[in-house]
């Protein structure tokens, strides 16, 4: 079983969410995914199915946290910097129940052909008690959110996961 302990030790990053309970909620979120999906090892997790060689999620995620990290300290306007943290470490938590390891290969999860992460990682931490603006986060990183009004801390996470996917995506041919 991956404990929250281990997500602390994986993503330092944690440290900059200054709400303890929400930093302890996020470790919480990623552990209750890992063990939910099955996962023993973090390093086993693909970044994305849809690039052959893509990478770590946790690598994936780290980037995107430091991104998100950048883009908010540079930003004028309001932003809560620990939903920000919050929701950019959690934004493919979902992918820990979209995929699963068969054969050797990852691959999309009997659950994953169901649901798309944005939808598993948004509704498992409403169910774990996270607020509703990093729930918002998680939900619209992506595609689904593209027909909602997305807050300004989402819309910094979904372009600075769109930016490492397209370099990902390009780097890898």
């Amino acid at each position: 079983m991956i404990q929250p302990q281990e997500i602390h030790n994986r993503f330092p990053e944690l440290k900059w969410i200054k709400n303890e309970t929400l930093r302890n909620q996020v470790a919480k979120t990623w552990s209750t995914a890992a063990n939910k999906g099955g996962w023993t090892n973090l390093d086993d997790v693909p970044f994305t199915l849809l690039i052959e060689n893509s990478g770590r999620l946790v690598d994936h995620t780290r980037r995107i946290t430091k991104l998100a990290w950048n883009v908010g300290n540079t930003r004028e306007e309001p932003l809560n910097k620990d939903y920000l943290i919050a929701g950019a470490i959690l934004h493919d938590v979902g992918k820990l129940l979209e995929y699963e390891i068969k054969n050797g290969k990852a691959v999309k999860s009997e659950f994953g052909k169901q649901y798309r992460h944005p939808v598993s990682g948004s509704n498992l931490a409403k169910e774990l008690g996270l607020p509703a603006e990093v729930v918002h986060i998680i939900y619209a990183h992506s595609k689904e959110g593209d027909t909602i009004q997305r807050s300004l801390e989402a819309i910094i996470v979904n372009h600075c996961d769109f930016i490492d996917f397209e370099i990902k995506k390009i780097l890898v041919k």
